[in-house]
């Protein structure tokens, strides 16, 4: 019985580090099929493997490191069972593990700028990245994920064994690990997005009039879900743009880097739309900004900033050096017009 919970516990490990072979996946989510008890203990070890992503292995994604202090506290936690009192029932066990593994992930994530609130629930967890903060995080997979301020991301318990599936509502980077046998899928209400591994930045608020998908490395498909339309094939160096208001897609060649800045704390605006801007001052310095002219929604811009240098202030002082807006500052309202 000890063999067979340590063989378990070595793959569930090796899925979560590198992937497991067709053989070896089989097996384990036959296993976790098998029982709810099985399912239970699944999910309980890949909260655990949160936990023990600490930052420095993090950075680096070290799976060696990360691996041993998984195994670490696979340890721990079996000691403590076995000193348990006898008379809790195993699935009060269960409840209280959870538990303890949601706030060890939150202990996890909460170290990066600005805080992260993760909600694990038995249909999906849920990541948030609060206003004015951007929140870094690697998913069980392997992927890299940023949050912008004040965006969401959902996927469900299954993830990495039944899909590669992420629900994003606002903007978020992603390199993806690849795996060709489990495609990875970024759905909005407005667009989905399919790949098998590669680099993108998607930006989707549901207050925004643009959707914006920008590849780095890679190929990604598009499927657009206002219109119905062919599929849009995005290459390194393209990104898409869908309008809102009318559901039309374009695709256009552009500097992809820029599209990514926001991850090392800057503000990038190329050639955005005026109230696309003004909703991303908000998220990132947490005000509030009122357009008091319509005529001034089809403007755009362009600039680069450091949201940890510049105020928001200087930010609009350079978007009225260009002579199309003025502002007024009313502690912490804006009105431009």
């Amino acid at each position: 019985m000890e063999e067979e919970k340590k063989h378990i516990d070595e793959l569930i490990a090796t899925y979560l580090t590198e992937g497991l072979d067709k053989n070896a996946l089989a097996e384990l989510k036959a296993w976790i099929a098998a029982s709810p008890e099985n399912k239970n203990y699944f999910i309980q070890q890949r909260e655990v493997w949160f936990s023990a992503v600490s930052r420095e292995v993090a950075s680096k994604y070290n799976k060696d490191k990360a691996f041993g202090t998984f195994k670490k506290r696979i340890g721990n936690r079996k000691e403590i069972e076995k000193t348990s009192h006898h008379g809790f029932r195993l699935s009060m066990l269960w409840r209280y593990a959870a538990i303890i593994a949601v706030v060890l992930a939150v202990g996890c994530f909460s170290y990066w700028q600005g805080g992260v609130n993760v909600k694990d629930t038995f249909a999906d967890i849920s990541v948030e990245a609060p206003l004015g903060s951007r929140t870094k995080l690697y998913l069980p997979d392997g992927t890299l994920v940023w949050l912008n301020a004040g965006s969401r991301m959902t996927y469900s318990q299954g993830f990495g064994v039944d899909n590669r599936m992420i629900e994003l509502e606002g903007e978020g980077y992603f390199e993806v690990r690849r795996n060709e046998k489990l495609p990875f899928f970024v759905k909005t209400k407005d667009l989905q997005l399919q790949v098998l591994g590669t680099k993108f930045n998607f930006r989707d608020y549901p207050e925004d009039h643009e959707v914006v998908v920008s590849l780095l490395e890679g190929k990604v498909e598009l499927n657009n879900l206002l219109k119905k339309e062919k599929e849009a094939i995005l290459a390194p160096d393209e990104r898409a743009i869908l309008n809102k208001t009318n559901g039309r897609m374009t695709v256009e060649t552009v500097t992809v880097s820029n599209a990514s800045q926001w991850t090392d704390g800057y503000l990038f605006f190329d050639e955005e739309l005026l109230p696309d801007i003004v909703k991303e001052l908000e998220r990132s310095y947490n005000v509030t900004i009122r357009i008091a002219n319509d005529s001034l929604n089809t403007f755009r811009f362009y600039g680069n900033f450091v949201r940890q240098e510049q105020s928001i202030q200087e930010v609009l002082d350079a978007l009225a050096s260009t002579e199309k807006i003025q502002y007024k500052i009313e502690e912490r309202n804006i009105t431009i017009y």
